[in-house]
């Protein structure tokens, strides 16, 4: 039996699970194929860790691996040390024997301890089960629905000051980059004024970057972008992605935080330093840490002087809350942030609730480039208009942890000044001078990946004939090196008649946006941060979300990752859920990904009853469009549960009319009861909106409850059960 491996994961996803997950379990064994959840969520990460759980993580890392592996993947929660603590303090409270996170370790064994759980930080899934590149679009369906049904783009304001504000190149990781090839392979020693930092094992023809961020600048950067607010009375706001770049960007993030408050931090520099306060963690931890102590009371009053002196504005997280740009480093999760200020006309939200004006801050130029361009574009041209928009299809590199900035162990925090070598036995590499507390990083990026890329690339341009734009800059250490491979690699392919440019980031945004805006599509290649900001940004301009792209991972074994979509908005989603009882993430990402596995399975083994399974959920996830039977937003209206049934409806009545004689007589019976029901399910399902949820955990929930939380029709179950 053919099998299908589903992830249980974190938040409003995880949540969406314990709905659909029974639906896709019988309606998919009709056609031969087993549906198992796998729990790789944080608390089942760190339970793992600690050796109180299987590692299914690791199980999957092995799966992927293989020819058979078909994964559909949720998004997970990438965790920052608060998220981590968090979730340790509740499995704690859950009975669960584990110690706590040592932020500032004073033996080996707490050594130990923080080495384990910080294999749950940041992006540690994706790494682990990206075993190919990466091919995501908006199935045509979705396209077609948006342009028909299009979403709200706010104007830009005449004269706008908004801006995006980066490094430009003064002192950041796009300006330091050195990159060689390796001609053989070699273990590679980085060090700091001739001490071993780490060690790795290089591989012939793989691509390594070294550079490093100057703190000293970045300061002065923030400095500058700060007085400049200041003046032109707008927005600051601060966007950066601490829950994947885990090591460098809470640094930066801190030292934001900082020079913001930068009398505060001064004059309690004593207090905050007797208190292992640490400002890469935030406000909300900053007040965790000042409770109860005599001078707490003065010590907000001062932060909060700042904040009333509305000198610059603070960008907020949640106004209603009070929650600022600065309460967690994972609250400020750049791909998901600044699409919304694209879409909101160069706009974010002050404390009053107003919408106005902002600088977006973006330190590093490597990806700030495009986000300039995406704010200068809308200032110059207007706002999109989504019934006529193309669509941007995404072709990532990022197969074999490719480009994995800051989520890999080496990233470091220099802890003095001087020069960083990288060195393969006696020959330096490369060689960077430093000064304490700067963030240097190495990056690394396989040949087979980087092959895989470019023929997945051409592969899509031969299918869809159109443009296909690879984002490389020869004037970057590490695009150079790729546009070798590139020339070496693309007369391997059929690319006659094809339209394939190697473009800058700056020049592939101007082209990109310019052909949207006449209605037609593009490819863009990229390497694998600029794919996690294209591949928001675009969708959520063209669809409204970027839950609603296919996210395919063709496996370099053979196999295939589903990705279903964002979760940036899953903390608030859940939030609803357990005051409300009304869930409103939309599981279309979940439902597109399942045909995909579903027929991937088919093309190999075809299976004429799991040919008819696949056909049926297509016309479901078509009528799921068509009738508008997304989630509601507010409470009171149809929500994630009730969306589930729909799908189900359309997909049995689809499956009663099949042409597949015995799938068409499973299913009938069902498709009849579901319809003839609907009035009687819908009205259970609405009982419980507006009443507060209880399903025993955050991070951990209690299956029995959370079942019952979000299974409450007991007319729906039954007939589900019964298949």
């Amino acid at each position: 039996m053919a099998k299908i491996l589903w992830s249980k994961i974190d938040e409003a996803p995880a949540l969406a699970t314990y709905s659909f997950y029974p639906m896709v379990k019988k309606f998919a064994a009709a056609g031969g194929v087993d549906v198992e959840l796998t729990d790789i969520s944080l608390a089942g990460r760190v339970l793992a860790a600690m050796g109180k759980a299987e590692d299914e993580l690791a199980k999957l890392g092995d799966v992927v691996k293989t020819p058979e592996g078909n994964v559909i993947k949720l998004p997970n929660i990438s965790a920052s040390v608060g998220q981590l603590k968090d979730c340790i303090a509740e499995l704690q409270g859950q009975g669960h024997d584990i110690p706590d996170y040592p932020e500032n370790p004073a033996n080996d064994t707490e050594k130990e301890i923080q080495a384990k759980y910080s294999t749950c930080l940041g992006s540690a899934v994706n790494p682990v089960l990206r075993e190919g590149n990466s091919d995501r679009r908006a199935a045509v369906a979705v396209k077609n629905f948006a342009q028909k049904n299009p979403h709200r783009l706010k104007a830009v304001d005449e004269n706008s000051q908004a801006y995006v504000a980066h490094m430009a190149g003064d002192g950041d990781f796009f300006s330091n980059e050195q990159s060689i090839t390796c001609g053989a392979d070699a273990k590679v020693t980085i060090a700091l004024n001739g001490k071993e930092l780490t060690s790795i094992d290089a591989i012939e023809g793989e691509v390594l970057d070294g550079t490093f961020l100057s703190v000293a600048k970045l300061r002065d950067f923030y400095r500058k972008t700060i007085e400049d607010a200041k003046a032109k009375g707008i927005i600051w706001s601060l966007h950066l992605k601490a829950t994947m770049m885990k090591i460098s960007d809470p640094i930066m993030f801190g030292h934001g935080f900082e020079i913001f408050f930068e009398e505060v931090f001064t004059k309690y520099a004593d207090t905050f330093k007797e208190l292992g306060v640490n400002p890469n963690l935030g406000m909300s931890d900053l007040e965790k840490k000042i409770a109860g102590h005599a001078q707490e009371a003065e010590i907000k009053s001062a932060f909060q002087a700042v904040v009333d002196a509305d000198a610059p504005r603070i960008a907020m997280v949640d106004s209603d809350k009070g929650t600022t740009n600065f309460n967690a480093s994972n609250d400020i999760i750049i791909d998901a942030s600044m699409p919304v200020v694209i879409r909101e006309g160069g706009k974010q939200w002050d404390r009053t609730g107003a919408a106005d004006q902002t600088i977006a801050v973006i330190p590093d130029s490597t990806y700030g480039m495009f986000h300039e361009e995406m704010l200068e574009d809308i200032k110059a041209n207007g706002q999109y208009d989504v019934t006529t928009m193309g669509a941007m299809q995404n072709i990532g590199l990022m197969a074999q942890k490719a480009e994995e900035y800051g989520s890999h162990p080496t990233t470091f925090e220099l802890a003095e000044a001087g020069t960083v070598t990288v060195s393969a036995g006696d020959k330096v590499l490369m060689s960077f001078e430093c000064e304490a507390g700067d963030i240097w990083r190495l990056a690394r990026t396989k040949d087979i990946p980087i092959r895989d890329w470019v023929r997945l690339a051409v592969e899509r341009a031969n299918i869809e004939q159109i443009p296909l734009v690879f984002w490389l800059d020869e004037n970057r250490a590490h695009d150079a090196q790729l546009i070798k491979k590139l020339n070496a690699y693309l007369p391997e392919h059929k690319t006659d008649g094809l339209d394939i440019k190697v473009m800058r980031v700056a020049d592939a945004t101007k082209f990109t946006n310019a052909e949207i805006r006449k209605g037609n599509n593009v490819i863009a290649a990229t390497g694998n941060v600029l794919r996690d900001h294209l591949t928001d940004m675009y969708p959520i301009l063209e669809l409204g979300t970027s839950a609603k792209m296919l996210s395919i991972v063709p496996l370099i074994a053979g196999g295939g990752l589903f990705e279903t979509g964002a979760g940036g908005s899953a903390p608030k989603h859940v939030d609803q859920f357990l005051e409300t009882g009304h869930l409103r993430w939309d599981s279309l990402g979940e439902f597109l990904a399942l045909a995909e596995s579903l027929r991937m399975i088919n093309q190999k083994n075809p299976n004429a009853k799991l040919e008819a399974l696949t056909a049926g959920l297509d016309e479901a996830n078509q009528g799921y469009l068509d009738n508008n039977k997304a989630p509601g937003r507010k409470v009171g209206q149809p929500d994630n549960k009730a969306s589930h049934f729909f799908v189900a409806q359309y997909w049995a009545n689809a499956l009663a009319k099949s042409d597949n004689a015995e799938v068409a007589a499973k299913f009938a019976p069902v498709a009849e009861a579901l319809t003839a029901n609907e009035s009687k399910i819908m009205d259970e399902l609405m009982a419980v909106e507006g009443k507060a949820q209880d399903v025993g955990g955050y991070f951990h929930p209690d299956d029995t409850k959370a079942t019952a939380a979000m299974r409450p029709s007991a007319t729906l179950n039954s007939i589900i059960d019964s298949i």
